[in-house]
């Protein structure tokens, strides 16, 4: 049986005390940073094939159905306003469209070919990855897109929770984060769920870093798409160019339209 399949190591939860619900799954919670920790070699060739190929106009796919597919999604929409990064530079695909993203969409997943033609729309290159994002690890839409992308000569990576999944057997760096039965048997929503969450996170971030959107510890490229993120701009250049007035660095920072050109820019004449 599946890991992620396996009976839940607690029983009669709809007897148990609100209390008792939340520090039980809180002690399973604990074991998904654990089960992430061993995958970090394969974390890291997928950071550094996928960084590689990015330098050389390369772009980044994520395929899933269900969880896996919103968490890829969320992950992808989430690199342009953080870093500056082009909206199709990582694109989230999950199986049945855009419209499954708030709705389930009956037997999308069961297509072994649709992933891949969901990808085919972006004109894909050899300069590409993919990687698909599945609990089980069984999931025909992920799995067929990972073997035709290979088959083309992408680097193929995937994030799994069940050892011996089929789909780590396609992918040509297998992320495999086995973080045991769920709290609610095969609710891979809940520790699957957050396992992939934080690799996707490894991923997307330190390629990022790699990419040099981040000087020191700072996002010098996020987006000023609102007053907290002026705000937050506003101080990181106060902190990188000795400026002490608020509002001239505020200004500074509107002028050039992000931390890094505006540091850039006060550095370079003053």
């Amino acid at each position: 049986m599946k890991v992620t399949e396996q009976a839940s190591n607690y029983t009669n939860l709809d007897q148990m005390p609100t209390r008792d619900l939340l520090v039980n799954m809180n002690n399973e919670d604990k074991k998904v940073a654990l089960a992430v920790e061993q995958c970090i070699p394969q974390i890291e060739k997928l950071v550094d094939g996928i960084a590689e190929r990015m330098a050389d106009g390369g772009r980044l796919f994520y395929l899933g159905a269900g969880t896996s597919g919103r968490l890829g999604i969320l992950d992808a929409s989430e690199i342009p306003p953080t870093y500056g990064a082009p909206f199709d530079l990582i694109i989230g695909l999950i199986a049945g469209g855009d419209g499954a993203i708030r709705k389930a969409v009956e037997n999308a997943e069961d297509d072994p070919m649709q992933g891949w033609k969901d990808v085919e729309q972006f004109n894909p290159t050899i300069k590409d990855t993919v990687i698909g994002i599945a609990a089980s690890g069984t999931t025909p839409y992920v799995i067929g897109a990972i073997k035709e992308a290979r088959k083309r000569g992408m680097l193929t990576g995937c994030i799994t929770c069940n050892p011996g999944a089929p789909v780590a057997d396609e992918a040509e760096i297998p992320v495999v984060a086995v973080v045991g039965p769920e709290f609610v048997t095969g609710s891979t929503r809940m520790k699957s769920g957050t396992a992939q969450k934080l690799v996707l996170n490894m991923i997307s971030t330190s390629v990022m870093i790699k990419l040099g959107h981040v000087k020191g510890n700072k996002m010098v490229d996020m987006q000023l798409t609102n007053k907290k993120l002026v705000d937050r701009g506003t101080r990181m250049i106060m902190d990188e160019t000795g400026i002490t007035d608020y509002e001239q660095a505020k200004k500074l920072l509107l002028e050039k339209g992000s931390v890094r050109d505006a540091v850039d820019y006060y550095k370079a004449n003053n």
